[in-house]
């Protein structure tokens, strides 16, 4: 049994999962919302370039029907009509083609935007297995959700398309009397109108069908308490390797902290529980700078080494908790203890000065 089994999926998805489904094409997508766009766009495509395409219908049908009393029908004259047609044909549908392939890609772009992912691509031999694949079509939960947003859809889509062409049948009557470029003209506004009319019934799929996946999605994405925990793991590592990378940058940080105590200026204590060393660069910086402090056994060993390397220690219980409280390594001192440090610092360098002019 997993170890997540029977816990409620209660988190909002991470932003890992979110680009890891990403990643996989997993995303929020609306297929209805491709099907209106294609319908309502492809109508405005067909109603901008539908006299370029009547002008085209009609030079055809002209062409074929005022020559029917005159031709002799042979294999040669049926490949030049079939040539002629096919030409026209391809020039009337490929405006109509390209713009629809344009749009089918900006619907999809406008829901998801646009990334390549190698991934989503990658074949997956899972899918070869047709047990499964039979269950997940026919017998998934998912599987009834389509099923039934089909029927629902075919249901609406078919009630429109019988009441429109039920008008155009009834229309289509007095077609008889018409000349060819009027029953050309007919026969393109009624697909203008039939389009336009199945474009409303899209709409409204499109929407509730985009409401649905947006709120499905995101029901999928939902995450365990446990499922969380585990990612962030994996993205930050566990609190063990956690821990010990801390310890570990936390031993560096103290061993180059005690490697400048050497350099110290004066090294202020309390005298056994605290020492902080400070280090005064008159020509470079405003104010004396912390350069190590610690408590306890720190404190002892900066006092150990600061002894080694003659390095002044001035006792000042005071002023050695301040410093460590306020300050830390690398920080200038505060204002409000200028005036101690001053003091210390004075007095050590002229005691520095008349050791020197002793030695001389």
């Amino acid at each position: 049994m997993a170890e997540n089994d029977g816990q409620e999926k209660t988190e909002q998805p991470t932003g890992k999962k979110l680009d890891d489904a990403r990643e996989k094409g997993q995303v929020a997508k609306s297929m209805e919302i491709n099907s209106f766009a294609i319908f309502t766009f492809g109508l405005l495509i067909i109603f901008a370039a539908h006299q370029f395409m009547g002008d085209l219908l009609s030079e055809l049908a002209f062409t074929i029907f005022t020559q029917l009393d005159t031709l002799t029908i042979d294999q040669n004259l049926i490949q030049s009509f079939a040539s002629k047609g096919f030409l026209k044909y391809t020039l009337i549908l490929f405006p109509i083609f390209l713009g629809l392939v344009i749009i089918a890609v900006a619907a999809s772009a406008s829901q998801v935007g646009i990334k390549f992912s190698f991934k989503a691509m990658e074949p997956k031999f899972s899918k070869l297995n047709p047990i499964k694949g039979i269950k997940e079509k026919f017998f998934s939960s998912r599987s009834f959700v389509e099923a039934a947003k089909t029927i629902v859809k075919l249901i609406i889509i078919g009630v429109f398309v019988y009441n429109v062409l039920e008008k155009f049948f009834l229309q289509s009557v007095s077609l008889v009397s018409f000349t060819i470029s009027e029953i050309v003209d007919f026969m393109i506004d009624s697909s203008i109108s039939f389009l336009w009319q199945i474009s409303l019934a899209f709409a409204v799929i499109a929407i509730a069908d985009f409401v649905f996946q947006k709120y499905k999605f995101k029901k999928d994405m939902m995450m365990t308490k446990h499922e969380v925990k585990e990612e962030g793991k994996q993205t930050e590592g566990s609190p063990e390797i956690k821990s010990r990378i801390k310890k570990e940058q936390m031993l560096a940080a103290r061993k180059r902290m005690m490697a400048e105590v050497p350099n110290a200026d004066v090294v202020i204590t309390n005298p056994t529980h605290y020492a902080v060393a400070l280090k005064y660069d008159m020509d470079n910086e405003a104010a004396p700078q912390v350069i190590a402090k610690g408590v306890d056994t720190l404190a002892q060993r900066i006092k150990k080494i600061a002894a080694e390397n003659d390095v002044p220690i001035h006792e000042n219980k005071v002023l050695a908790r301040a410093l460590y409280k306020h300050c830390d390594v690398g920080d200038s001192i505060p204002e409000k203890l200028f005036h101690a440090v001053a003091q210390i610092l004075a007095f050590i360098y002229q005691s520095k000065n008349e050791k020197s002019k002793s030695i001389v």
